[in-house]
């Protein structure tokens, strides 16, 4: 029996590597979207971070100051005042419209609650009014002289309701902000609701666990991410606040500044004081805090779904 010997490593023919051929036509595809997402996104965001570095002067034209934008904003009374108003904003008013919004869709998702498809799409309905036509409608009712609050007024012969008053109009704003988004809040978290597998109800009921026991054990820890998205998406728009106090600001011209939020500071810098540059530091940095902010909270609702 003759056997064959293995050649020796030298005369042994290389193996040839797989070269992975790299298709290109996926970014075609793509190329739709990422061209719109630079123009519309990126580009405008390149342009306003370059102005922000920039400065005009009377002598030189616009000049090139690096930082000092930057730090000529934070020691800015105006944007301090700005910024501090809408972080009491944001306190205040978003816990109690995601409560609102979170007890709602609990109440139409019980089984108890008859006609929950009327009340939901009652709950819903402010949100699908214009921003603008809502403000308006809000504004005549808040008008002390000629709206409901001047005839709850003329009633009782007291100036009692007086919603345009500096006391009152941050809360006054509120009001309207939660009028509009609890449905809109309220409606991710019944979506919410109902991806919760009708397993986790009967495995309840066979333990003897009420209504309450229900809802503290399943509903809520179900929702919990979805109350982190509508937290972060509340952060985003307590920050850009701007619609509601621009609106409001002829029918109160001694309380609402220019200043009254950053946005409107910035807006009216731009438009107004025509200082491009010095708007686009402010829109820079409140694009900053609201970004840090969002992620610490999604970061924060993230490692709690972990657990």
């Amino acid at each position: 029996m003759t056997t064959t010997a293995a050649p020796p490593p030298a005369l042994r023919t290389p193996r040839r590597k797989r070269r992975t051929r790299i298709d290109d036509r996926g970014w075609l595809f793509v190329a739709p979207f990422a061209i719109v997402f630079a123009l519309v996104f990126l580009a405008p965001l390149v342009y306003s971070i370059y102005l922000s570095l920039f400065r005009e002067q009377l002598i030189g034209g616009n000049a090139f100051v690096g930082l000092e934008n930057y730090v000529a904003a934070f020691q800015d009374e105006k944007f301090w005042d700005g910024l501090i108003r809408v972080s009491i904003f944001l306190v205040v008013q978003v816990p109690i419209m995601l409560v609102l919004a979170l007890g709602a869709a609990l109440a139409i998702d019980s089984a108890r609650l008859h006609a929950s498809n009327f009340y939901r799409i009652v709950i819903f309905l402010p949100y699908a009014v214009p921003a603008v036509v809502a403000v308006l409608m809000w504004g005549y009712i808040y008008g002390d002289q000629f709206g409901l609050a001047g005839n709850v007024n003329q009633l009782l012969g007291s100036e009692v309701l007086q919603p345009f008053i500096p006391q009152w109009m941050l809360l006054s704003i509120g009001n309207i902000v939660t009028w509009q988004f609890v449905g809109y809040n309220m409606l991710i978290f019944y979506s919410s609701l109902k991806t919760i597998p009708g397993e986790l109800y009967e495995a309840a009921s066979i333990d003897g666990a009420g209504a309450w026991r229900t809802i503290f054990s399943i509903k809520i820890p179900a929702v919990r991410g979805a109350v982190v998205i509508a937290t972060i998406f509340s952060i985003i728009g307590s920050f850009q606040l701007f619609n509601e106090p621009n609106i409001l600001k002829p029918l109160a011209p001694n309380t609402i500044s220019t200043f009254f939020t950053p946005n409107m500071y910035a807006y009216n810098l731009s438009f107004a004081g025509q200082q491009y540059n010095y708007a686009a530091t402010i829109a820079i940095i409140m694009g900053l805090i609201t970004a840090i902010i969002a992620y610490v909270v999604q970061l924060r609702g993230s490692r709690q779904e972990a657990r």
